[in-house]
Formats: C-alpha cells, sequence, structure tokens
C-alpha cells in the first residue's frame, strides 16, 4: 500500500514538473512571436530559478541525474551563444580592467576563507577549502575541480556545493535589489556581481536581470576569473600533495572567447546573425536557471549543517563587501 502511494505520488511530481518546464519554455519562446512579446517578458532568469526552488522543496526533486546534466550542459551552451553578442575588444577591456582584483580577491578569498573555516568554526579542511575554492573562483565548477585533487569524501563535496548552491539561490535575487538601491551602474554591477557571486550561472543571471552591459561585463570578468580553476587546482595538488589527478578544465570558456572572436571579425557584416543567436541563448539561460532550482532539496539543505553554511555566509559577506569598496574607490 505505501509503495502503491509512493509511486503515485513521484508519478504526480514528475507530471508537475513537465507542465512547469513546458509552460516555463512555452511563455518563455513566445517572445520569438510578434504581438505576444508581452506574454515573455515576466519569465526572468530569477522567476524560473525561484518555480525550480519552489518545486523541488514543496515536491521533491524529480529527475534528479536529468537536472544535473542538463543544466551543466545547457549552462555552458548558453555562455557559448552569450559570446555571440559580445565585442571581443570591449570585452578584453573590461577584463583587464578587473584582472588586478581578480588576482588578489583570488588568493585573498582561499585564505580568509581557510580562517575562517578552519581556525574560528573548526570545519573540517576539505569541506572549508571547498568552500573556499568556490566562493574565490566560480562556485560547483570549483568545487568539482579541486575536490578529486583533495581526494575529497562525496560527503565533504555535498556540504560544500549545497553551501555554494543555497547563496547562489540568494545572490540571484537579492545582488540586482542591492544594485539598484545603491544606483550602481551596469559596469560596476556586471564588476561586483562576477567578483562576489560564486558560480558563473547565478552571475549571469543576476546581470541578464540587472541590464544589457552588467550581462557582458559580469560574463567576461567571470570567465576570466574561472580560468583560476587550472592554477588553484595545481597549486592544491602541490600543498596537499595530491599526485596523479586530473584536472578539470572549463573547456567552455575557449568556446566563449571563439564565439567573441566570431561575432567581432567574422559576422561584423550580419551582425542580425550573432544577435539572433545570442538572444536565443538568453532563453536557454533562463531554462537553466530552472533546472538548477529544481535540483535542491530538503536534503542538501539538512546536509549543511550550521557551521559550513555561516563559514560561506561570512566569506560571502567579506568578499561583497571588499569588492563594493574596490568599485567605489578604485573603479
Amino acid at each position: 500500500m505505501i509503495s502503491t502511494v509512493t509511486k503515485t505520488l513521484q508519478a504526480n511530481n514528475k507530471a508537475i514538473y513537465v507542465v512547469l518546464l513546458s509552460s516555463l519554455s512555452f511563455f518563455l519562446f513566445l517572445d520569438y512571436i510578434p504581438g505576444m512579446q508581452a506574454w515573455s517578458a515576466w519569465v526572468t532568469p530569477p522567476v524560473a530559478l525561484f518555480l525550480g526552488l519552489v518545486f523541488a522543496l514543496v515536491c521533491g526533486r524529480a529527475h534528479p541525474k536529468f537536472n544535473k546534466k542538463t543544466s551543466k550542459y545547457l549552462l555552458q551552451y548558453s555562455v557559448v551563444g552569450l559570446g555571440f553578442g559580445m565585442n571581443l575588444h570591449d570585452a578584453l577591456a573590461s577584463g583587464r580592467e578587473g584582472m588586478e582584483f581578480t588576482i588578489l580577491s583570488v588568493a585573498g578569498t582561499l585564505l580568509i576563507g581557510w580562517f575562517i573555516g578552519r581556525k574560528i568554526f573548526k570545519v573540517d579542511r576539505n569541506t572549508s577549502y571547498l568552500i573556499s575554492s568556490g566562493t574565490a573562483i566560480c562556485g560547483g565548477s570549483a568545487i568539482a575541480a579541486v575536490g578529486p585533487v583533495l581526494k575529497a569524501k562525496d560527503s565533504e563535496m555535498s556540504v560544500a556545493l549545497g553551501t555554494v548552491f543555497i547563496l547562489n539561490a540568494i545572490a540571484l535575487f537579492i545582488f540586482p535589489l542591492i544594485g539598484h538601491a545603491l544606483n550602481m551602474t551596469q559596469h560596476e554591477f556586471g564588476t561586483w556581481a562576477a567578483i562576489a557571486i560564486h558560480d558563473t550561472s547565478s552571475v549571469v543571471g543576476a546581470g541578464a536581470a540587472y541590464g544589457e552591459e552588467a550581462l557582458k561585463v559580469a560574463t567576461t570578468i567571470k570567465l576570466t576569473r574561472a580560468l583560476w580553476i587550472i592554477p588553484v587546482a595545481f597549486a592544491t595538488s602541490f600543498i596537499f600533495k595530491s599526485k596523479g589527478q586530473k584536472v578539470s578544465i572549463p573547456w567552455f570558456i575557449f568556446f566563449f572567447v571563439l564565439a567573441m572572436v566570431a561575432n567581432t571579425y567574422l559576422l561584423a557584416h550580419v551582425p542580425a546573425l550573432g544577435e539572433a543567436i545570442n538572444r536565443f541563448a538568453r532563453k536557454t539561460l533562463t531554462i537553466t536557471m530552472f533546472f538548477i532550482g529544481a535540483s535542491l532539496s530538503v536534503d542538501v539543505l539538512r546536509s549543511v549543517g550550521v557551521r559550513p553554511l555561516v563559514q560561506g555566509v561570512l566569506l560571502w559577506i567579506v568578499i561583497s563587501l571588499s569588492t563594493l569598496a574596490y568599485i567605489y574607490f578604485f573603479v
């Protein structure tokens, strides 16, 4: 009897999941039909993430493997597609401006995170370092790359990923609100979001919610920052004496750069094509947010625990405030 009820609930949850995803996609792509654009205006990255979160927390996770795999690759394809809406020269200028602070913030975040986690809250070594790496570079991607080098346990990976995921979801909602409250320019907000928000997905989502220029600046600086996965992973291998571990290289970043090159030099005379690809990529990015939100679960929240979460929050506050200070005094 119990198994029958469980199967029925699971079937209902999967049906709700399909209805939500289908409805979201339907309204989102109404934007391509003349006269129907107003119907898709409400479908933004924060709204998609919120719907996914509500579904996961109320109904539980449906198709977890599909969610994880689809969100990973769809995000990468979306980021590459966004490259077709950017000019290489402008992107290099934006990336160059944030390079010095990026170097300082990556090293500083790792050290401060280690101190907060290990010395103050006594979080275990691997979990503390993973949370610090995710905050310093690019969230889940950095954790996934550094974890095997550390020989971290699945439980340690889950706690670090859960901490970063929760803070990412919060950031996507509150950062645009804070940016508007502080009257930040598009460039200022893009720089702040790229450095202070963990995952590329939430950085791009927050940038898109704030404005066109903010999206371009945030994406460029964040992907430049994501390249630090490679040296940090190698440094981790040296510091913790982990040899023979493979480093996961974020190859999609290089395709993003190629997309910018193609848009700048090959599509200069047919800008409509680059704009069309970029527009479609924004749609798929919004759908990605739903998948990411639907990946959360009550079990993930329970697994995080208080101390790792507090470490993540305090480290996040430190990097957010220091980035704001840098923007207002040096940019």
